[in-house]
């Protein structure tokens, strides 16, 4: 009787001991999961100009954006993608309605381009060089993105854009855009720095 009382307790004995193990073990596999790193950050991204300046990725309609010490409303915004690279086109407008268009994209890092429409060129692309306005530009970029847009742009809410870049010594831009089946749009743009642009984000309920 007694061997049967010692062999029965050193079995709940094993037990116990098993039965803490496995708890340690999944204890352990939660914290590791709990503990995962979240995803990685761009470790130069320029916070401290993002908190006092504001965020130009986090640009939509309504916003007021000043570049130069001129202040523009947001009218619309264009938000593109193409193999997995995004970037977004937003139309600028003064109170005498002048109306530009900003480019924002990370490529890695921040680039902010002011464009300014060229309704009279008669230039198309395709060559590897171009010359326009006394300036030589070069091929840089070309291809197709998917849209959507929002606010007031004058484009259907998504499609399709064609597109083909240029650049010339010293940065000057040269762009070419075709949306859907529209011809091409010709636009001239100067990269700006970040201390150029200002971003007063809208105050009302979409606000964040």
């Amino acid at each position: 009787m007694n061997g049967s009382v010692a062999y029965l307790v050193t079995t709940l004995g094993c037990l116990i001991g098993v039965a803490g193990v496995v708890v340690a073990v999944v204890a352990v596999r939660k914290g590791r999961k709990a503990a995962r790193p979240a995803a990685p950050t761009d470790p130069f991204r320029d916070t401290d100009s993002d908190a006092l300046r504001g965020d130009p990725r986090r640009l939509k309609p309504g916003d007021i954006v000043e570049i130069r010490r001129v202040s523009y409303a947001v009218r619309g915004s264009v938000h593109l993608n193409e193999g997995g690279w995004s970037w977004a086109e937003h139309l600028l407008d003064t109170v005498e309605g002048d109306k530009r268009w900003l480019s924002v994209e990370e490529d890695p890092d921040l680039e902010l381009v002011l464009w300014t429409a060229e309704p009279a060129a008669t230039i198309t692309p395709g060559a590897s060089t171009l010359d326009f306005a006394g300036r030589r530009y070069a091929s840089e970029e070309a291809g197709q993105a998917r849209f959507t847009a929002t606010g007031s742009t004058g484009l259907d809410p998504s499609g399709t854009l064609r597109y083909h870049d240029y650049r010339a010594q010293g940065g000057e831009r040269l762009s070419f855009e075709a949306y859907g089946q529209a011809g091409w749009e010709v636009a001239r743009g100067e990269q700006l720095h970040r201390a150029d642009v200002m971003v007063y984000p809208h105050a009302g309920p979409e606000a964040s």
